[in-house]
Formats: C-alpha cells, structure tokens, sequence
C-alpha cells in the first residue's frame, strides 16, 4: 500500500531510464555544450515528429510563447485573446510584451477555448490568438483558423499538454503560425525538469525567432553560432569570426544535456502516450457508473493524451463538493487531487488590468467543480484501481 500511495503522491510527469542517463554522460564527457550539435539534432527529431518544417529548442514553454508572439511582431497597442482557462504563462506571454490580453470563454464539454466565441471578440488590432489544447486535446483548430484565414491574426497553439496528441490526423503544433512546447517536469516528456520548443512552417517566422533566443546574434550572417569557417569560403580579407547583433534580444536556450534526454524521451513519447491513454480508460471504466460524476470528453476525430485527467463532481449527486473531495482524498486515502486551474481573471494580475468575476461563466463553472487525477505512465494497474476504489468510496449516494 505504501508503494501504491508513493505513484499517486508523483502525481505526473514522464518516465526515465538508462538510456536517458547515457546520453547524459555521453554529453557530460563532451562538455556538456550549450546549444551545440545534441539540440541540432533533437530540433530536427521533433520537427519530423510534429511534422513541420523547423524546430527550435528554448528554455522552458513560457520563452516559446514569449518568442513565438514576439516573432509574430506583438508588441504595444496590439491585442491577444486566449482562454481564461490554462497556467498564467500563456496570457503573460502577450502581457509581457505590452500587448491588450483579452479572454474567451471555455467550451463547457472540452474545457478549450469555444471557437464559436472568438469572432465576437475580435477588433482591428487582434494580432493573435492562443489556442490551449488544454489538458491533451487539441482545439477546435479548423473553426480557429478560418477565422485566422479571415481576419489575418496569427495562431501561436499552446500545446505544452498535447506533444503527440492530434487533431483530425494532424499533430499538435503543426497546424497555427507556432507551435509551443513545455518539457517541464510534470508534462508528458521531460528535459531533466525544463525546456521548451518551437514548431513551424514559416522561414521568416523561424528566422527571426531563433534570433531572439540567442541575443539576436549573427556570425557572419547566420543566425546561429554555428556556421562554416570553411578558409575556401571565404576571400582574403573577409572575416568569418564577425559577429554582430540584429537587436537587443534574449537568452532562452537549450543546453545539450536537455536536449540529448529530450531526444531519448521523443522516441519513447508515443508508447508513455498510449500508457496514458489506457490509464485513462481504466479509470472511466471503473467510475462511469458512480452518480455525480461527470468524466473527460474526447471529440471525434481527436487523440487525447490526457496530459491531466479532468474530473467534475456533481456535488448533490455525489455527496460531496469538490472542496470536500480534495480534503476527503488526501486525509483518508493519502492521494493528493489537483485544480487545473483557477481562472486567470480571478488572479491579482488581471483584476488589475480590469477583469471581474462573472465574465467567462463557463471557466467559472467548471473550476468550482472540476479537479484534476494523478496520471502519468509510472502509474501500475493496481495503484490505477486503488484510485478508482478511492473515488468511489468517496461518493455518499
């Protein structure tokens, strides 16, 4: 029971193994460079993965975000609409950089933005919106990007809970202007704790963010430190070790040792995937039939890769609140539920900037009844069913 208790208190995250600690000591006997030839080539693995064109390795989701809108030009006086309904970093990416964020309400059945609202809310300086694939499932993208197609905004997805999930056979991230990605420690694959990627299709748009990674660093015209200096390139007199900056950027790479992990953990991503896909199923198995609950919906045509599985609690029919639930679970069965997320127009941020509570009813509604399971692919059957036994001891009807 102890060891049971142990995985669910790891509530999420990825999986590593020895293959992970020998490409770390691989690096570590080459260094350990920043950036060098270990975060080529995992840029490379992931663009193919997601199939798209580029790849580029930062820091963590929140500096793919930041770098993704910056490429798109946002900047002062110009408008950012996402979802009341995911972590700060997506609306800060657009606060960050002086931009007007604005909201749209959550689908009541996904949880994502309700592309049916987003028209409404658009003005003439709405230079992007920022889809969440909140939880593992991908956005109603072919609605979004009508009206992108319309409109002339850019798409940045926020797909740091859905690396592998898909829409209508389309991977996450390849289908807006960007795609971002977290590698943070609790999502479905890891770079030691941290680390981020960008995803697209756009040349320029690559350009020019993997300028503003690297202090907008060009050696003789390439933007990257890495550039031939090959003597037979270069006439008498030319100087191949210039280095100049486009403008005042930023440092948000990768180092190799993230990466070479990374690249380990994107071979194994699709296997930890389906394991959560099936842990998933176990759990639905075992509570469909428990009154008051009210269990995740995948939409035709998605893979959902439940990077967080939701859970809404009926409390009248249940028996007890959400509140009750959470306390009811950690004191007497030692598992510790999540709240994924409270609405940002609620935070101090955006009270702020003017928001009040009632706004975005739907997010409202369903963060004061949903939580969130402990789910990751460590998870075995037994320590699945002692959670399932758990909820359904839980319920008073």
């Amino acid at each position: 029971m102890a060891a049971i208790r142990f995985e669910l208190e790891s509530k999420f995250g990825s999986t590593y193994g020895e293959d992970e600690a020998r490409a770390l000591i691989d690096v570590l006997n080459k260094q350990a460079p920043t950036s060098g030839n270990a975060c080529i080539a995992f840029e490379k693995e992931f663009a193919a993965y997601c199939g798209t064109e580029y790849a580029r390795a930062c820091s963590n989701g929140t500096a793919a975000l930041f770098l993704s809108l910056l490429g798109l030009g946002v900047s002062k006086g110009d408008r950012v609409l996402t979802t009341p309904l995911t972590w700060i970093a997506t609306a800060a990416a657009g606060a960050t950089l002086g931009a007007e964020v604005d909201f749209v309400d959550v689908d009541l059945a996904t949880c994502n933005i309700d592309a049916s609202q987003i028209e409404a809310s658009l003005t003439a300086n709405t230079k992007a919106v920022l889809p969440v694939h909140l939880y593992g499932q991908c956005c109603d993208m072919d609605a979004i990007l009508a009206l992108s197609k319309k409109y002339g905004f850019g798409v940045v997805e926020d797909a740091c809970h859905a690396i592998g999930a898909e829409y209508r056979g389309r991977k996450a991230g390849s289908m807006g202007a960007t795609g971002c990605f977290s590698f943070h420690e609790q999502k479905n694959m890891s770079t030691l704790g941290e680390g981020g990627m960008i995803t697209t299709n756009d040349p320029a748009l690559f350009e020019r963010i993997a300028l503003y990674r690297s202090h907008c660093t060009r050696v003789h015209g390439a933007s990257t430190k890495y550039c031939s200096l090959d003597p037979e390139k270069f006439p008498v007199g030319d100087r191949p070790w210039w280095q100049d900056f486009d403008d005042c950027g930023y440092n948000f790479r990768m180092t190799d040792i993230q990466a070479a992990v990374g690249s380990i953990q994107l071979r194994k991503l699709d296997v930890m995937n389906q394991r959560r896909i099936d842990i998933a199923d176990l759990i639905c198995d075992g509570l469909e039939d428990v009154p008051g609950l009210t269990l995740p919906t995948v939409q035709p045509g998605n893979k959902h890769v439940f990077h967080l599985f939701p859970l809404r609690i009926d409390a009248a029919e249940f028996g007890m609140n959400k509140d009750q639930f959470i306390a009811t679970m950690i004191n007497e069965h030692g598992i510790k539920i999540g709240t994924h997320y409270i609405p940002l127009h609620w935070s101090t941020a955006f009270q702020r900037r003017g928001f009040k509570r009632g706004q975005f009813p739907n997010a409202e509604a369903i963060f004061e009844c949903q939580v969130t399971l402990p789910l990751h692919p460590r998870l075995t059957n037994e320590a699945v069913d002692y959670l399932v036994e758990s909820i359904r001891k839980c319920c008073r009807r």
